[in-house]
């Protein structure tokens, strides 16, 4: 049996530049149309968006990047301890910059943090993960996302990281290609 325990603290955050370092994903699945009276029913993409532990909206699963695992893994990680999913990760969708308002440390005491955010494509939901009791799960098209997030910049993350994605044919470019980590920041006011 795996352990249930979402991994929690900082001593092994990363930091670059007096920002943390944060990784995270839009879980997405297809679902077929409900149109039935087309021959070839229409994929729909949904996206799978969690509650906020400290206030109204939902959010893409994310959290901090560690010292002992790649930014692929700690994308990984977050979807599973925070979701409850599994999957492979697709693309990666950018770098967006965000002020927390809760997590000022001695290394970043302006709360600013850089999240490199992913394509996840969900290949399992699990019924039982590390943060069950605190997170509710939502799966949404990509038109009711937009108008729930809590915070704006994961919106933009949606808008023009995915978004774009979906309309350049969804492809994936994670396997064996790292460029993504040398990428320049897209900034966001949030």
């Amino acid at each position: 049996m795996s352990e249930l325990v979402a991994r929690t603290g900082r001593h092994q955050q990363r930091y670059e530049d007096g920002c943390r370092l944060v990784a995270g994903c839009i879980p997405f699945k297809y679902r077929n149309s409900e149109d039935e009276s087309e021959a070839m029913s229409e994929k729909i993409v949904e996206v799978l968006m969690i509650n906020s532990t400290s206030g109204p909206g939902l959010l893409f699963p994310k959290g901090g990047w560690e010292n002992d695992e790649t930014v692929e893994e700690a994308a990984a990680r977050e979807a599973f301890e925070e979701a409850g999913v599994k999957g492979d990760l697709m693309h990666f969708l950018g770098y967006y910059l965000f002020k927390s308002k809760t997590l000022q440390d001695e290394l970043c005491p302006e709360g600013l943090c850089k999240a490199a955010m992913f394509a996840l494509h969900v290949k399992e939901e699990l019924q039982s993960w590390p943060e069950q009791r605190t997170r509710q799960r939502s799966w949404l098209t990509i038109p009711q996302a937009i108008t729930s997030f809590r915070h704006s910049w994961m919106r933009k993350a949606l808008e023009e990281g995915f978004s774009k994605w979906q309309a350049d044919g969804m492809m994936s470019t994670v396997k064996g290609n790292n460029e993504h980590l040398v990428s320049s920041p897209a900034s966001s006011p949030d």
